[in-house]
């Protein structure tokens, strides 16, 4: 009897986190050990990726098929969100090791190895995710390598996006523009899907890493946002406003929930986004949702990375 082959493991992609956080379209593997693929604006294929940065939050849970892990990095872009499943415990160890330190209030820098995951929502949405492979503490000479290849793989991303443009979406017509082969694919389903859109967040946070990396001592700290966004515009002659924030982040954060929780919870990108269009920074609104979860308790997390206001 013929057994069925088993392809190849996929390369993994160098990203940021807001590329992967931007993409809405999967694709699923037709056959039992065809790849699936979340597919980003920039056309990047992703199965599984290299992504790094801080560590900003690990949690345990305790479920019926054993203990299950979910933790945040922070990178200069945003934030990659993994797990380790109850079915991974040559891992625990060394997450629990991980969750050891954090609780501590040990704050380092880390580089993961993850399958992509993704959870689409009943209106349309689409929040994604990695389940971790492995990973490992990095000093800032290796953190700051990453962040260097990430620049340089999502610069090769929006250089083939520009490229793409003016081209038909085959793959011939993509090829004759100068799309590197193996981008071509990925390209066609992105374009198909995401349409023309601006690709200035991308470049500027390629900007923010190279940036942090040649400022390694700020590794570990926040990353900055609008004042160095606003300096890089200056030298270029364009000026970017800082918005005045508008009402209290706490506030802003539980009326988003009021207003958009349909019985199923609202993501914490969602969330989040409220936040920033109201003029406040991402690291405000991400500590506000902590603090609203774990020290106000107002708000509950029924599941992962989707919150709701406390029942009274």
């Amino acid at each position: 009897m013929n057994q069925a082959t088993r392809r190849s493991r996929q390369t993994a992609i160098r990203l940021f986190a807001q590329e992967y956080m931007d993409a809405d379209l999967p694709e699923e593997g037709a056959g039992e050990y065809d790849p699936s693929f979340v597919i980003t604006k920039l056309g990047a294929k992703v199965n599984r990726a290299l992504v790094g940065g801080v560590i900003d939050r690990v949690e345990r849970r305790e479920t019926e098929s054993g203990s299950f892990y979910t933790a945040h990095l922070r990178d200069p872009t945003g934030t990659h969100r993994f797990e380790v499943a109850s079915f991974q415990p040559e891992l625990h160890a060394d997450i629990e090791e991980i969750l050891n330190r954090f609780e501590s209030g040990d704050r380092f820098l880390m580089l993961l190895v993850g399958r992509a995951r993704w959870f689409e929502t009943e209106d349309g949405g689409m929040f994604t995710s990695f389940r971790a492979e492995e990973f490992s503490i990095v000093d800032k000479d290796l953190y700051t390598h990453w962040l260097v290849e990430a620049s340089e793989a999502t610069l090769r991303r929006l250089d083939a996006y520009e490229a793409s443009i003016e081209s038909d979406l085959t793959p011939a017509a993509l090829e004759s523009a100068g799309v590197p082969s193996d981008l071509i694919d990925g390209m066609v389903l992105a374009r198909g899907h995401y349409g023309e859109f601006d690709t200035e967040n991308y470049r500027v946070g390629i900007l923010q890493s190279l940036s942090m990396a040649t400022g390694s001592d700020a590794i570990i700290e926040a990353p900055p946002a609008q004042p160095t966004l606003e300096q890089s515009n200056e030298s270029a002659g364009e000026v970017i406003q800082t918005p005045v924030p508008t009402g209290d982040v706490s506030d802003i954060l539980l009326e988003t929930i009021r207003m958009k929780d349909d019985g199923d919870g609202v993501d914490y990108d969602t969330l989040v986004h409220a936040a920033v269009v109201a003029g406040h920074s991402r690291e405000e609104a991400e500590d506000a949702i902590d603090n609203l979860r774990d020290i106000e308790g107002s708000i509950i997390e029924p599941r992962f990375s989707f919150f709701r206001l406390t029942p009274q």
